[in-house]
């Protein structure tokens, strides 16, 4: 089955009705595909700081859909055993964060993000969520729970192996237990 689980949500957000379905990674990219690519085009991605680096592909994705059915924001979730110090523990990524441009402001990626949040949690396996981000979004993943996370990240890449991860900022999001706000997180992969 496709899918690995689905939950559907109806909200009113600004006289607009909404959608919430949490969908599998991969079944869902050609859904969101139209998303990332008004989003990030590839002439867009090319001038940013992850530039040129190749990312996992989320397991779960939350999915925001507009009356007609078209998705109009994202957040991709990832579960995976990583290293803090050295010591394993099961972490989730979340990543792919976007929204719409005629609709940002609105609530949307804190709708999808909330929901994403919740799902982690009633998984009940995961002991923390982590994501990176731009300088100029930090305050709103600030404002949502998240804390920065300072030490050292390492990630692993096609041809370079495992590579200490500078593109973007870490945070860090208390779920199961406390998450780790200093140190060294090893993702054991590529980066979300």
């Amino acid at each position: 089955m496709p899918v690995k689980h689905r939950e559907f949500f109806k909200k009113q957000v600004c006289a607009m009705s909404i959608e919430i379905e949490v969908l599998n990674g991969d079944a869902s990219w050609a859904q969101v595909h139209p998303l990332f690519h008004a989003v990030w085009p590839p002439e867009v991605v090319a001038t940013l700081p992850w530039a040129g680096i190749t990312f996992a592909n989320p397991d779960l994705r939350v999915l925001v859909l507009d009356e007609a059915g078209d998705v109009v924001s994202h957040v991709g979730l990832y579960r995976r055993v990583i290293t803090w110090n050295g010591q394993k523990m099961n972490a989730a990524g979340i990543g792919g964060v976007l929204t719409r441009a005629d609709l940002r402001n609105r609530g949307l990626a804190t709708i999808a993000l909330n929901a994403a949040i919740q799902t982690l949690r009633a998984e009940d396996a995961v002991n923390f969520a982590t994501l990176f981000c731009e300088p100029d979004r930090a305050p709103f993943y600030m404002a949502r729970g998240f804390q920065p996370f300072e030490g050292q990240v390492y990630i692993e890449q096609p041809d370079q192996g495992r590579v200490r991860f500078e593109a973007t900022a870490p945070y860090v999001h208390d779920l199961k237990r406390s998450a780790p706000t200093r140190g060294t997180l090893d993702l054991c992969g590529l980066p979300w």
